[in-house]
Order: C-alpha cells, then structure tokens, then sequence
C-alpha cells in the first residue's frame, strides 16, 4: 500500500503535468524535448523521492530537479534553437509563448541566470523567496537578476515601439 508521502507526490505530478511542459518549452523551445525533459524530471524525483524531507518543499524540489533536466539538455545541445511558431507541431498541449513571440523570444535572449529568474516569476508564478530555493541562490542575487532582466526587456520593447 502506497504511503501518504507517495499518493501526495503522484497527484502533484499528475495535476502539474501541463505546467510542467510550460515550463520545459519555456527553456527548451521545442516540444518533443520539453516533454523528455518533463519525464525525466519525473523519474528522476520518483527515484529520488526518499530524499524529500520536507512535503511541504514539494513544489520547489520537483521545480528544481526539472530546471536542471532542462539545463542538462541545453548543454548536450550546446546552442538554443528559435522555432518559429508555424514550425510547430499542434499537440495536445498549448504554445505558451505570446502570439507574435515577440516577448518569448526576448526572454530567450536574456543571460541563461536571468532567464530562468524571470520564467520562474512569471510563467510559473514563483515568488522570490521560491525561486532562491529552486535555484539554490541568495535571494538578493535573485531580485538583482530578476530586476536587470526586466530592465533589459523594456529597453528591448522599447526600442521595438520606437521602430
């Protein structure tokens, strides 16, 4: 019989699987890739569930392991690859970027370190504090990072509403 601790992790899992996509194409700009990267993030915390102390931290653990599946598949591509919104696949899950992408693409230009502040903030709706222990940065460094990648997408808008 499946432990309390267990049944809680396995509906977290399932009642987040589209957020968790989101997410892993907000990194990965790439459908089948943020799904491998969803389902290794899934294994990878089914294998390593007993080292979750904290059923409270659930969130931000399986967070942190996903973001780091999907960092790991960066680096094996060793480059980021824009897909333009016609070249993808309809599938069962939604394009989360904006319409015209322009935002989307924008945040994908940012620093690797900014992006994933601001794709925790916004897309996922983090607060700081969350971000700093998904990240395992100082929480300082994470509004710096957050506020510098803000700035740098209004300029960027800015000059786009100026043309």
């Amino acid at each position: 019989m499946a432990s309390l601790k267990e049944e809680r992790l396995e509906s977290y899992l399932i009642d987040g699987q589209e957020r968790f996509y989101r997410l892993a194409y907000s990194y990965l700009q790439n459908r089948e890739e943020a799904l491998d990267a969803v389902q290794t993030a899934v294994c990878r915390c089914l294998e390593r569930r007993d080292s979750l102390r904290d059923e409270g931290a659930l969130g931000t653990w399986f967070t942190r392991i996903l973001v780091n599946a999907c960092m790991d598949l960066l680096r094996q591509r060793k480059r980021v690859t824009f897909v333009s919104p016609e070249d993808l696949d309809t599938g069962s899950y939604e394009d989360p970027l904006p319409e015209d992408g322009a935002l989307g693409r924008r945040v994908n230009a940012l620093p690797p370190e900014v992006q994933t502040v601001v794709k925790l903030r916004f897309y996922e709706d983090m607060s700081l504090k969350e971000i700093s222990e998904v990240t395992g940065w100082n929480l300082n460094t994470v509004k710096s990072r957050l506020y510098a990648g803000l700035k740098k997408l209004r300029i960027s808008l800015e000059g786009v509403s100026m043309q």
